[in-house]
């Protein structure tokens, strides 16, 4: 094997059969290794990128779980001192004591004219309810009058057989 002058091995030999030529020269073998140094130093980078990118979408994520876990902390903070607050409590009571003494009066004033109107149509019914009760009595006399007619004449019809 001879050395070539710019700096790559050329076999040289007797062609048998397994044996193997190659040949590079110095420009392809440099172009290839510029460009394979270049895709790795860009493929490092685009990981590196990717990487990082990664990296801050779980650091947003981490910053929105703590925003939710203390909104939910403030909120049942909250609603414990409004639910343990005595002062909301005293203040619906005075609420309505105040209504009811507001309606008592219209209350009064309903019940009088109930008692108004009942007094009214009590008036009214009474001489319908005076007419239905003797009605019902004349029908009820009628059939007891009838009931014994009817026994009268059964034991007639009896004494003639």
């Amino acid at each position: 094997m001879a050395a070539s002058p710019c700096g790559t091995i050329r076999s040289v030999g007797v062609l048998q059969e397994a044996t193997l030529r190659s040949k590079f020269s110095c420009t392809t073998g440099l172009l290839h290794s510029a460009a394979m140094k270049f895709s790795l130093i860009a493929a490092v980078v685009l990981l590196a990128l990717a990487q990082g990118s990664f990296a801050q979408d779980a650091v947003n994520l981490d910053s929105l779980s703590r925003y939710f876990e203390e909104m939910k902390n403030k909120m049942v903070q909250d609603l414990t001192e409004i639910i343990g607050n005595q002062d909301l409590a005293n203040q619906a009571q005075t609420f309505m004591e105040d209504k009811k003494t507001q309606l008592e009066p219209l209350f009064a004033q309903i019940q009088e004219q109930l008692k108004t109107v009942s007094a009214s149509v009590e008036e009214q019914i009474k001489p319908l309810a005076a007419s239905v009760q003797a009605q019902l009595q004349s029908d009820n006399f009628k059939q007891q009058m009838e009931s014994i007619f009817q026994k009268l004449t059964e034991q007639t019809k009896a004494v003639d057989n």
